[in-house]
């Protein structure tokens, strides 16, 4: 027996249903229902859910891959440093996770199912290695700022779950309310409210300033200098 319906078929209809249901509310049932199809008919393509998120993945690395940063010659004319490559790849990972509802959580602990990561990955280590580094400060650098860029989408999205609406923010995260409740016996975490959950993408580009000034000062070429 052969499925009428291929696996990526059930990946392209997963994502769009990923950005309805959010992830907790995704399930192989109600994918089926949106192809049309008995449920069984995708567990010749997928075991069970986590398989089906590792192909979902998978496939937002492939779309992303285009626009990540893959790498160049150094600093020389025309080439970029590893300092932009860093800024840029975190930035265009961000924005497409931002793209799907629980997409931070979704990429979050997944295996890749091919190569489609190691393309873009390559290119950006070749920029950091032709910058100076050795390859494993290189690998520690992106590991350091991917994680970080992941880990803000997954807080991010539990702030502002709906992809595009970043004006609409879950009702739990009122800051005001939060300040009011905190502001007489911790005064300092009740004002920190506002510098944490605000301005994401003022603390998004902190953060990732304050990685790049650590990784310039104990991993770079210059490091110690």
């Amino acid at each position: 027996m052969v499925s009428r319906i291929d696996r990526k078929q059930v990946v392209d209809t997963a994502l769009r249903l990923l950005n309805e249901v959010g992830l907790d509310g995704l399930t192989l049932r109600g994918i089926a229902k949106e192809l049309n199809v008995q449920a069984p008919a995708l567990y010749w393509h997928f075991k069970n859910k986590q398989e089906l998120l590792d192909e979902m993945a998978t496939e937002m690395i492939r779309r992303m891959a285009g626009r990540l940063v893959t790498g160049g010659a150094g600093a020389g004319p025309g080439g970029r440093t590893w300092q932009e490559t860093l800024l840029d790849g975190c930035r265009a990972m961000r924005r497409e996770l931002l793209a799907y509802r629980d997409g931070g959580k979704v990429f979050s602990g997944t295996r890749m199912t091919d190569e489609s990561y190691a393309g873009p990955l390559d290119g950006l280590l070749r920029t950091f290695t032709e910058a100076g580094f050795s390859l494993r400060d290189a690998a520690r650098a992106w590991w350091t700022a991917y994680n970080y860029t992941v880990g803000l989408v997954i807080e991010e999205q539990s702030v502002h779950p709906e992809p595009g609406r970043p004006e609409a923010r879950d009702p739990a995260y009122d800051l005001a309310d939060r300040e009011r409740r905190l502001i007489e016996d911790y005064p300092l975490a009740a004002l920190a409210g506002e510098e944490m959950f605000g301005d994401i993408e003022q603390n998004f580009e902190a953060g990732l300033g304050i990685i790049v000034a650590g990784i310039a000062a104990t991993l770079g070429p210059d490091a110690g200098s």
